[in-house]
């Protein structure tokens, strides 16, 4: 069903701001309940950032543009809303490229214990790193287990999460103390404690010794994800899951409207008035008992003329390509399939990390930029035409760390270029054939490769500062201004269901559900 060209109606239950992913979720379980919903979205396009678009003039492959793997996203949510989407696990979770003894290696984590376990002997000359290795991940994982199921209920006060988690020393490494004084007391490899630190950086520009513990926050949210940890694959692309749960919400009688940019939330606390604007030019306004806003906090306090909350600043490169093959690998040992099919660590070492991390900080670029690839289309073809799958084609997604949005304000597309190409060079040293040889090209006779820096996806989505979580990542347990869900607002009527949320960031929906929950409480 296509989107409505205007509001059906002056007046709703709730308005939503914003058709992206959680705005989406709120819409369809509160027209589930019964009331009446309408969405607002700025663009012709529902999605935001979760959306499977055709980069490349000519070319049949629909790739997973800005956001790309599934964590966070809770199995109740998918259910209860009778969504159309799945997942795939990846074969292989990582491979970390190395030199040792003058001679290329790497290590490979997946592929069943066996196989790992003799990856960890190969690289590190015995068993203790692989032991420490099962030993954390084992304790991630007993974490992830208690708090995952929190992340859909009420706010826990801090003690009552620590009391669930009910082991101390997992406590203390996860919360207390800065994540990289477990990393180094654990392992002793330093490619070890590189793979280990890069959950904890992911869109994340901090230290892992930052006392601010922010790189704590960001790899508990790594870890946590479905009760497990593992980040897999969305079928049919990110899209997929955007496109469905716009179908689950038209079909429970939420109306969706595209073009229609909210430009004013004015509100007494009880009843609300959103102003929009159309593409065209033309204003209008509905009225709504609650409005729940998918969007930034700046953007949210823009709409009510509230004062803007601290500026965010995100710190990542993201690039997309489609090839013609896989490269080969210097490391002959391992199977290119094998190596992108999980993460594809690349100058990722802990060394490496602090090192690029002191750079930015300094307002340079990494001189050796720290990202990590992986192929979609080895999980799941259906995004490639068949021809093209049948030919061998395959898409890389490649994911840059430390980058912040400052060291592009001078020249946005020129730091670009040079950004992208430095980060090329680190890839190809780890490869027997340069990238460029393996580029696939478009019906124009140009590279597929696209490459977006923090300010793109500011222009682009209006993330703020290009930050992919909205604003720094929360612990996920209730502070003295959380309210009770963690999207509550200074506005008893207005609630915030977007990623900057209290337990937002990521593709999850939790915001989105959480603040449907707010709303439908009794008192709601």
């Amino acid at each position: 069903m296509p989107a409505l060209a205007s509001p059906a109606h002056a007046s709703y239950d709730a308005v939503i701001v914003g058709g992206g992913h959680n705005g989406l979720v709120a819409a369809a379980y509160l027209a589930r309940a019964g009331r009446t919903v309408l969405v607002l979205e700025r663009l012709g396009h529902t999605g935001g950032a979760a959306v499977s678009t055709r980069p490349f003039a000519g070319v049949d492959a629909r790739l997973s543009r800005y956001s790309y793997l599934v964590s966070l996203l809770p199995r109740k949510i998918v259910d209860e809303l009778g969504l159309r989407f799945a997942v795939r696990k990846r074969t292989v979770s990582s491979y970390t490229p190395a030199e040792r003894g003058g001679r290329p290696t790497g290590l490979l984590v997946g592929g069943g214990a066996d196989r790992t376990r003799e990856s960890f002997a190969a690289l590190t000359g015995g068993d203790a790193e692989y032991a420490a290795w099962q030993e954390f991940y084992a304790t991630t994982l007993r974490v992830a287990e208690r708090v995952f199921p929190t992340l859909t209920e009420p706010l826990p006060e801090r003690a009552e999460l620590r009391a669930r988690i009910d082991d101390e020393a997992a406590w203390r490494m996860l919360f207390e103390e800065p994540i990289g004084a477990a990393i180094e007391e654990r392992f002793a490899d330093d490619l070890v404690r590189g793979v280990v630190l890069t959950d904890a950086l992911i869109g994340t520009f901090a230290d892992a010794h930052d006392p601010s513990l922010l790189q704590n926050r960001c790899f508990l949210y790594h870890v946590v994800g479905g009760g497990t940890g593992d980040w897999d694959v969305p079928v049919g692309g990110m899209g997929a899951l955007t496109d469905a749960l716009a179908d689950a919400a038209r079909a429970a009688g939420a109306e969706i409207v595209t073009g229609h940019e909210a430009t004013r939330v004015e509100t007494d606390g009880t009843h609300a008035e959103v102003t929009f604007r159309t593409e065209a030019g033309d204003t209008g306004r509905v009225a709504a008992r609650h409005v729940l806003v998918n969007a930034s906090p700046q953007a949210l306090a823009a709409l009510l003329g509230d004062e803007a909350p601290a500026p965010a600043e995100g710190a990542q490169l993201k690039v997309n390509m489609l090839l013609r093959r896989l490269p080969r690998l210097r490391d002959a040992g391992v199977d290119p399939r094998d190596a992108f099919a999980g993460t594809f660590h690349i100058a990722e070492g802990y060394g490496q990390l602090a090192t690029a991390y002191e750079e930015a900080a300094g307002g340079r670029l990494p001189s050796a930029p720290p990202s990590e690839i992986y192929c979609h289309s080895l999980t799941d073809p259906s995004i490639l035409a068949p021809e093209l799958a049948a030919q061998g084609y395959q898409t890389l997604t490649l994911f840059g760390l430390h980058t912040p949005a400052r060291l592009f304000a001078a020249d946005n597309d020129a730091v670009r270029d040079e950004l992208l190409k430095a980060t090329l060079d680190q890839l190809d040293a780890q490869l027997a054939e340069p990238i460029a040889d393996c580029l696939a090209v478009d019906a124009e006779g140009r590279p597929c490769i696209e490459a977006k820096t923090p300010l793109d996806l500011e222009r682009e989505l209006r993330l703020p500062g290009g930050h992919i979580f909205h604003r720094d990542l929360s612990f996920p347990y209730a502070t003295d201004d959380t309210g009770r869900w963690g999207v509550e607002t200074a506005h008893a009527n207005v609630l915030l269901c977007g990623a900057g949320a209290v337990r937002g960031g990521g593709v999850s929906g939790v915001p989105g559900h959480n603040a449907a929950m707010a709303v439908l409480e009794p008192d709601g």
